[in-house]
């Protein structure tokens, strides 16, 4: 795959209403991101509660765009995306690299500049107060070459064929990633037809 530099500085409304073109069904998502005070550093801060705070997820392929590498999350027991808190970082998309490379070990690269999913999720009190995530998602790709490292966040982590992906979950959210990157990895292989000399993928199996 081809890599796209991270935008700067990343502008979450513009690019929520470039999800919007793409996804008119989920107005109602995008109004509750809308929601959120517009001072984006300290809504981007996790003792932000009221409603809530700005996470970043990284969606993580392998070369071949049919694996994407997840964790097993050590606090919530489930197979989940990486990423974490932007902790005052205003540019989600690289919030959502750093978080993906801490939780990896990996050299990873953003794959497109457009937001692949969003997401509202409510955090249950805990350590902190009860809370509400608005998650923002981007497709990655990992360089070749490297071995994934298990961080203290994680129970494991794993490559798991996008394809399969109702075998390991039924999480909606986690269902719905893996079909915008089908509609996702589709565009961008129309892309390849039409110029042959820029491909993207590659055939192989992840590390």
């Amino acid at each position: 795959m081809t890599q796209t530099t991270l935008p700067k500085p990343f502008d979450l409304g513009d690019a929520l209403q470039a999800y919007l073109a793409l996804y008119l069904e989920e107005a109602t998502v995008v109004e509750e991101f809308r929601s959120v005070p517009s001072n984006r550093t300290r809504c981007s801060e996790r003792d932000h509660f009221s409603p809530g705070h700005i996470t970043g997820s990284a969606w993580l392929m392998d070369e071949s765009g049919e694996y994407v590498l997840l964790t097993h999350h050590r606090t919530l027991a489930a197979w989940l995306q990486l990423g974490g808190h932007s902790d005052g970082d205003p540019d989600t998309a690289a919030v959502a690299k750093r978080e993906a490379g801490e939780e990896s070990g990996l050299a990873v690269e953003l794959l497109s500049r457009e937001i692949l999913d969003i997401d509202v999720h409510e955090i249950p009190a805990r350590a902190d107060r009860a809370h509400f995530n608005f998650d923002v998602r981007f497709a990655f790709v990992s360089r070749p070459g490297g071995n994934y490292v298990v961080s203290d966040e994680s129970h494991d982590l794993a490559w798991l064929l996008v394809d399969g992906m109702q075998g390991f979950t039924t999480e909606e959210s986690m269902l719905r990633m893996a079909r915008k990157w089908t509609e996702l990895r589709a565009r961008i292989m129309a892309c390849e037809s039409a110029e042959p000399g820029q491909r993207q993928f590659r055939a192989g199996n992840p590390r």
